[in-house]
């Protein structure tokens, strides 16, 4: 018998040794042993390492390739929630809150379209491209004419018409769209898009760059389609467009934005004003409410003048103004001639 007693107390040992390390191996570290060797894992985010981003341009300094605007071409003064302007007008653009705007058209709004193999890109946000079949779709038969047998085909209802007979003074092809980023009036960066002759795209895309990247105040930028192809709505809305085949108000003449060479921005605060328009010495002011923003003697914000950054960069493209014209003012209007 005792000849076992010490084979089966090695054995009793070996046994135990063999549990003990079993256990310590096989052992799992719990949730709380690990937050307390990985405390960073489990901490409060700080907020300096994800920081809030802020919209607006870009400094300059941070894309060294960007051209540089002329020293004495200053950003206009912008407007502040805390600075009113200076004069009130009797109704205002619904960015000042005092009434409501033009309801524009209720067709449904078509997606900005996205940049493509086909688009002239110039700076991240700014590109041109030929019109998309969408696009076409979306201006035919309002900002673009469409003959009187085809209109009744069109998916929307068309506002303008032209005879079989005639043709438009423009094609498609002679169009192009155009994506631009801008400063809203409260400072926040939008998207806005045009519609523009293709031999002044690249004037366009390069001066709304440098307004961008200089923070000036643009109410909207919309296609007149958005409203129906209707001047006066968009111009009540304050909103910058270009391309819409109409004549000249009041006139039967085809007006430069029929041919996409003409753009109007910002134009509540810079209306078309028109002298003895029928003869009895009264004075024509569009849109409708903008009145007290025709008497350019006047201080007021987004107002366009010589010492304006807006007309300083359009004329330096070899745009003419309309605020320069004699029988007539249209503060809004810039126009290129192009052969």
């Amino acid at each position: 018998m005792n000849k076992w007693i010490k084979p089966m107390g090695f054995l009793l040992i070996m046994i135990l040794m063999c549990s003990v390390v079993a256990r310590v191996a096989g052992r799992s570290e719990t949730l709380a042993e690990y937050a307390l060797k990985h405390p960073q894992t489990f901490a409060s985010p700080d907020a300096s390492s994800n920081p809030a981003r802020t919209e607006g341009p870009a400094d300059a300094s941070s894309n060294p390739s960007r051209t540089e605007i002329p020293a004495d071409v200053s950003p206009a003064p912008a407007k502040t929630d805390a600075s009113p302007a200076p004069i009130k007008a009797t109704a205002s653009p619904a960015e000042d809150g005092t009434r409501s705007s033009p309801v524009p058209t209720s067709r449904p709004f078509t997606a900005l379209s996205p940049e493509t193999e086909d688009s002239v890109h110039y700076q991240d946000g700014f590109f041109y491209q030929p019109l998309s079949d969408s696009v076409i779709a979306r201006i035919t038969g309002i900002s673009y004419p469409v003959s009187e047998t085809i209109a009744p085909a069109l998916a929307q209802p068309a506002v303008n018409r032209i005879s079989d007979s005639q043709q438009p003074a423009v094609s498609y092809e002679d169009l192009c769209y155009m994506n631009v980023l801008y400063c809203n009036f409260q400072g926040e960066t939008e998207t806005g898009e045009l519609i523009c002759n293709r031999k002044i795209a690249d004037d366009l895309v390069e001066i709304f760059y440098e307004l961008y990247r200089n923070e000036y105040r643009i109410g909207k930028i919309r296609l007149i389609d958005d409203y129906n192809g209707d001047d006066t709505a968009s111009m009540e809305d304050n909103n910058t467009s270009c391309f819409n085949y109409r004549v000249v108000d009041g006139t039967s003449s085809l007006s430069k934005h029929a041919l996409g060479f003409a753009i109007d921005i910002n134009p509540f605060y810079n209306p078309y004003v028109v002298y003895n328009r029928d003869g009895n010495g009264e004075t024509y002011i569009s849109p409708k409410g903008s009145e007290v923003y025709a008497d350019r003697s006047l201080d007021f914000p987004y107002k366009i003048d010589e010492n304006d950054l807006c007309y300083r960069l359009f004329t330096e493209h070899g745009f003419i103004w309309g605020g320069n014209w004699n029988s007539s003012k249209d503060y809004q209007h810039f126009q290129k001639v192009v052969d």
